[in-house]
């Protein structure tokens, strides 16, 4: 990667930004797997392999009821033939863009491997065993933190959130199998998934998957 230039070297912003180098990582051709899912396990594998950290972190895009776009950081919890799964309170502001728009588009990033995968389709609420094993699976303070249910809400008083979190740990003690009824997995039932790959030449690969019914069907993209 070539040198980062200062910013006091450029006259304006746009310019400073337009030269920060950018990734380019020579990659072998791929060959997409019968399902989006064995090609995600597979690159997700080999990114662990590479000791990115944190391979399973993922964007998640929803809109709100008024259709305003929000965006968050997450991670993946599981890949099953329904498709990508992550976690969270349902009173949480994903939560309830969810709830009024049951899609999400996920997009996973991996700056050192050139590699990028784009999940898209309608959302679906696991069943209450799964959403449950979630929830046990979290540590006690994690646990006793997603409880809460004030995720995003205005904080005016630091020692509100102590107050509330040790409610909650008090609680997990004296029931440690108990659940938030609150607590939800989720899945994106994907209809399309794309895997773009980087090229120096610019000549990046892309294969978009779709899926009709319970069959894929995979075409290679313009770059």
């Amino acid at each position: 990667m070539s040198e980062i230039a200062r910013r006091s070297e450029f006259p304006d912003l746009r310019g400073w930004i337009r030269a920060l180098p950018v990734v380019a990582v020579p990659t072998p051709r791929f060959e997409p797997a019968s399902t989006p899912q064995e090609t995600f396990v597979e690159w997700l594998a080999e990114a662990a392999d590479a000791g990115i950290t944190e391979p399973h972190a993922a964007t998640l895009s929803t809109v709100d009821p008024s259709g305003m776009p929000d965006a968050r950081m997450l991670l993946i919890k599981d890949v099953t033939d329904e498709g990508w799964w992550f976690s969270g309170d349902d009173r949480s502001p994903k939560g309830r863009d969810l709830d009024a728009t049951p899609a999400a588009a996920l997009t996973v990033y991996w700056r050192e491997l050139g590699r990028q995968v784009r999940v898209r389709g309608p959302v679906e609420v696991g069943p209450p065993e799964m959403c449950a094993r979630d929830f046990r699976e979290r540590s006690v303070f994690a646990r006793a933190v997603a409880s809460t249910g004030r995720q995003s809400e205005v904080l005016s008083d630091p020692g509100e959130y102590d107050r509330l979190v040790n409610e909650r740990l008090a609680a997990l003690e004296r029931d440690p199998d108990l659940v938030s009824p609150h607590w939800t997995a989720w899945c994106v039932a994907a209809t399309t998934v794309e895997f773009w790959q980087s090229d120096p030449g610019r000549r990046h690969l892309r294969y978009r998957y779709r899926r009709a019914q319970d069959r894929w069907s995979t075409e290679e993209l313009h770059p």
